[in-house]
């Protein structure tokens, strides 16, 4: 397993952007993506420096991109920097470009955790032919389906200027993004977890009864934990699990 550390410059985001990223060395590539995302408040070393993630991809022959979202949400903000282009569109060209990776749908694969698994959903359901699975651990579900509440007048400026003042119907809102994937006849394989002392469990809840009520087949759990790195680090290998049975990826021993 080979580790890089890749600065490399974003021309939708007008600036200097890094990623962390695994690197196999068992297998023949070309090799699928597993596209990692952060929460709002880390940055795109977290997974390495809190989670096993390495060991746990180490008999794979999957490459693990885990790039910075920085506080964007992994959408297009209303007034600023286009994240979900940036994330969708130009990102998978930097890496398919500088890695010897798979160039299509079949080998994309993305989840995250909290901001980052609202961001995977709004990517993969976004972009539905562009990932064949995703993946959300103890995500934000329902932060573009109403105006985000909160007491912070500098954190509600912040979220007023990536949403706007009312995301429901937008491209924001995963719901609307759910109905239009459903409508379109192309949806990725969807899994979605959180931990039952967590405080975003009722998004979770919430998101999950709409999928079941639009049909859209899912995968969710609910496990013993609340919103914290011990929880993240045993749950992203079920979550590795999943993507590998829909990249259609065996361990290489």
């Amino acid at each position: 397993m080979a580790f890089c550390h890749v600065q490399w410059s974003s021309q939708v985001l007008s600036k200097q952007v890094g990623l962390y990223a695994l690197l196999p060395d068992r297998g023949s590539p070309p090799f699928a993506v597993y596209y990692l995302l952060h929460g709002l408040s880390d940055d795109y070393t977290i997974w390495q420096r809190r989670t096993r993630i390495e060991w746990y991809v180490r008999d794979l022959p999957l490459i693990v991109v885990m790039p910075d979202g920085y506080r964007g949400f992994y959408t297009n903000h209303v007034q600023g920097p286009a994240y979900a282009e940036y994330m969708a569109e130009e990102l998978p060209g930097f890496v398919e470009r500088t890695f010897p990776a798979k160039r299509d749908r079949a080998g994309r694969a993305i989840g995250g955790l909290s901001m980052g698994g609202y961001g995977a959903l709004r990517l993969a359901l976004g972009y539905p032919e562009k990932y064949v699975s995703a993946n959300s651990h103890s995500g934000a579900l329902m932060f573009g389906s109403l105006p985000p509440e909160t007491e912070d007048p500098l954190q509600r400026a912040e979220f007023r200027q990536i949403l706007g003042d009312d995301p429901r119907g937008s491209d924001h809102d995963l719901v609307h993004l759910a109905r239009r994937a459903a409508a379109g006849g192309t949806v990725p394989a969807l899994r979605i977890d959180c931990g039952t002392d967590d405080f975003l469990l009722e998004h979770n809840r919430q998101f999950t009864a709409v999928l079941k009520t639009i049909g859209i087949e899912h995968d969710y759990e609910e496990f013993p934990g609340a919103h914290s790195w011990d929880y993240w680090d045993l749950h992203v290998q079920e979550g590795l699990s999943f993507h590998c049975h829909h990249l259609g990826i065996e361990p290489v021993t």
